[in-house]
């Protein structure tokens, strides 16, 4: 990779301020500067680092004000963490792709895999499975029988796809995660004291642009299909149970937890740890903070925080009274103790 300023600014659509001729070849965090290297500055408080970084040359939003001057040339644009991650994007995509099936690699006779495909050593494609055109599936990898993939996956290596599964197009599973495992179905007998295994039948489909996190694991259906609707991303070691239906470009931080057979909308973000309670319904644009706890529905453009989950401004008033609760509950046993005396003197 190497750019000129200048060239970088037309792609973005941004003003340079300073050598238009800088030459980028690298990125860097800002207060980790190299020369040849490119920077951003989207949050305030590294601000102090743009008038010492080493970096050649810097992304800063247009309402930036400087206080004296800086060494590195500036691009200033509408949205400095936007236009990083799009220059992220082209630069991933200058990257080679791997090609060609190693020769450690098992492919079933019955498997049909289309064109320009990767498959490293040591992965393995079941029976009657469907490899779309320009997959790439590294090693370790097991694909199960009957399992489709679309277009332009990206399989990292030690993910494990159960059989029947359906993957859409340039769709992402990143390392150890597994997809299509047997849901948690156990019914108590009580003549044998145990639990008899519920048999899961279905299959997990993840629609087009779905992105899986390392060790995240999405379990089968039942009956039907465990549902991951179009342009889902799920961080690493989600666990999303059986008969589960995600909306479209949801999103979920790490550790998210969604109990059975629950429906959760489109656009909802939820932050870690969130724990999502089975057979309910979440409704679109609902943005829970990290570690709430939902044992109900909720209806559509919500930002809810807590356990049972409240409404943003009350959570936080309430845990300011919280940490009061010790002195309010010390001042409430002197006023008892006050009122207690003053009836034995009546």
């Amino acid at each position: 990779m190497e750019f000129t300023a200048k060239q970088i600014a037309q792609f973005i659509q941004g003003k340079v301020e300073g050598n238009e001729d800088a030459i980028v070849t690298t990125f860097a965090k800002i207060e980790e500067g190299v020369p040849g290297a490119i920077s951003f500055l989207a949050n305030p408080k590294y601000t102090h680092y743009l008038y010492t970084t080493q970096s050649s040359v810097v992304l800063v939003d247009n309402s930036l004000q400087l206080d004296k001057p800086v060494a590195a040339t500036l691009i200033r644009v509408d949205n400095a963490r936007d236009c990083v991650a799009k220059l992220l994007q082209l630069y991933e995509s200058m990257k080679p792709r791997k090609q060609g099936v190693d020769k450690l690699a098992f492919i079933a006779a019955s498997a049909k895999v289309g064109a320009n495909v990767y498959i490293g050593a040591f992965a393995y494609i079941g029976e009657n499975a469907v490899i779309g055109d320009g997959c790439q599936i590294y090693p370790n990898a097991t694909i199960g029988d009957n399992v489709v993939l679309g277009k332009n996956c990206i399989i990292y290596p030690n993910v494990t796809i159960y059989h029947d599964c359906k993957l859409g197009n340039n769709d992402t599973i990143h390392a150890g995660s597994v997809v299509g495992a047997d849901g948690f179905g156990f019914a108590p007998n009580a003549e044998t004291n145990s639990y008899d295994k519920i048999p899961q039948i279905g299959n997990v489909v993840l629609e087009d642009d779905v992105e899986i996190g390392a060790n995240t694991c999405i379990d089968r259906s039942t009956m039907g299909s465990t549902i991951i609707r179009r342009g889902v991303k799920l961080d690493n070691l989600v666990q999303i149970a059986h008969n589960t239906d995600i909306g479209e470009n949801t999103v979920m931080s790490a550790q998210v937890g969604i109990a059975g057979s629950t429906k959760v909308g489109q656009w909802c973000m939820f932050g870690g740890q969130v724990g999502i309670a089975g057979h309910i319904t979440i409704g679109n644009k609902v943005f829970l903070g990290a570690q709430s706890g939902v044992p109900g529905s909720l209806k559509d453009n919500q930002i809810l925080i807590g356990t049972p989950p409240m409404e943003q401004r009350s959570y936080f008033k309430s845990q300011a009274i919280f940490r009061k609760l010790p002195e309010m509950y010390r001042q409430l046993s002197e006023l008892q103790k006050e009122i207690a005396e003053l009836k034995k003197q009546k």
